[in-house]
């Protein structure tokens, strides 16, 4: 072969590739476009527990306003605002010196009356024998005996003054009647304070247990009540609530719902509800605001990422993902509360079905997708 002849071949050749290359890019840009991958998930019957939180308020069990049982001005306040004390503790001291008074003079009374028992008594013992003899009438005798008499209900009448007396002298120091915390002590050394006070000397909260109190919609209670059972009954079953506090942490005491108010507001719909949890160390004092979590544990249930939905028209969805490889949008209902980043579904889907987890927005009804079927255990990690 010939140098010319060569060099037509390698021309012809490189043509030809050519061509071949310009075919091959043309089939791919007007080919049939690639098939995406997508993380789903075949749904089975999950166990989870579902947190419905409400805003509450904290009351003490016992919040007693303390108030004088006497005038006076305070001489002395032993304790400051937000002091834990013991019942019988001493509060506050009110000057009153006519209570010292009437102490001192009742006790002189009793003295008085005492003697005046003993005269009466000695006429009674000297009458008795002269009447015996009938040197003098039983008149005389009888009237002793009344004089004795009177003397003793006059030293038993000075006795129950003194007494009276010792009880107005102890109402000048007020003590605390219950364990408790002390509130706000409006009034100062050197106040006059009386009975007819419009504001107590300070308030006394009781925190050994607290009250928690919420509200519950209408809707949820019906839920709550509507099975068989009287309400006290599901009272007494219903589980332990949580108690969240300002700062996001839980409360590491477990309580109780106690009692459901009868009337509804008709305001708001709802009806108050009242839980009671146990404050051995005090950490939570009333007036505090927190959240009382109250747990539903749903078994057997179908439970989907709620990256997995979108809504529309206030309506949410699913995409589920047929034999076909081809994707379809699903209307789904929920139970109102949720388990954390999941959805209960309540109708829609059902067990087997295959369904989205991501990018589901994005997805028209009929779209070939190439499903990449994921470990529930990995889906579910934070639900467990």
């Amino acid at each position: 072969m010939n140098k010319q002849s060569f060099l037509s071949i390698l021309a012809a050749s490189v043509i030809i590739a050519s061509c071949g290359n310009k075919d091959d890019k043309s089939a791919q840009a007007g080919g049939a476009p690639q098939v995406k991958e997508y993380k789903t998930l075949t749904l089975q019957p999950e166990s989870a527990t579902l947190n419905t939180d409400y805003p509450a308020s904290i009351q003490g069990q016992q919040n007693i306003e303390i108030r004088p049982r006497v005038e006076g001005y305070i001489e002395k306040i032993y304790v400051d605002e937000g002091a834990v004390v013991k019942a019988g503790q001493p509060l506050f001291k009110i000057n009153a010196p006519e209570y010292e008074q009437q102490v001192r003079t009742a006790s002189a009374s009793i003295k008085s009356a005492q003697a005046a028992v003993s005269t009466a008594k000695l006429a009674v013992n000297k009458v008795k024998p002269l009447v015996e003899k009938e040197i003098i009438s039983k008149y005389d005798l009888e009237s002793a005996q009344y004089n004795y008499e009177s003397a003793l209900a006059t030293l038993a009448q000075a006795n129950a003054a003194l007494v009276n007396a010792k009880v107005n002298l102890g109402y000048t120091t007020v003590t605390s009647p219950v364990d408790g915390v002390v509130g706000s002590i409006p009034f100062r050394l050197g106040s006059l304070v009386s009975s007819n006070n419009a504001e107590a000397l300070t308030t006394v909260s009781s925190i050994g247990n607290v009250y928690a109190y919420f509200a519950m919609n209408e809707k949820v209670l019906l839920n709550f009540t509507q099975s068989t059972g009287t309400l006290a009954q599901k009272i007494k079953e219903f589980p332990q609530v949580s108690l969240l506090l300002s700062d996001g942490s839980t409360y590491g005491e477990k309580g109780r719902i106690e009692t459901v108010n009868g009337l509804i507001n008709t305001e708001t719909g709802t009806v108050n509800i009242r839980a009671r949890f146990p404050n051995p160390r005090g950490v939570i004092r009333s007036g505090s605001s927190t959240t009382v979590r109250i747990p539903n544990e749903v078994k057997e249930g179908l439970i989907i990422p709620q990256s997995a939905t979108f809504e529309l028209q206030d309506k949410i969805f699913a995409v589920t993902v047929g034999k076909d490889g081809k994707t379809k949008n699903t209307n789904i209902t929920i139970l109102d509360n949720k388990a954390g980043n999941y959805y209960v579904v309540t109708s829609g889907l059902k067990a087997g079905d295959q369904i989205v987890l991501e990018g589901v927005a994005t997805l028209k009804d009929g779209t070939e997708i190439k499903p990449q079927n994921q470990n529930a255990e990995t889906v579910y990690a934070d639900l467990k």
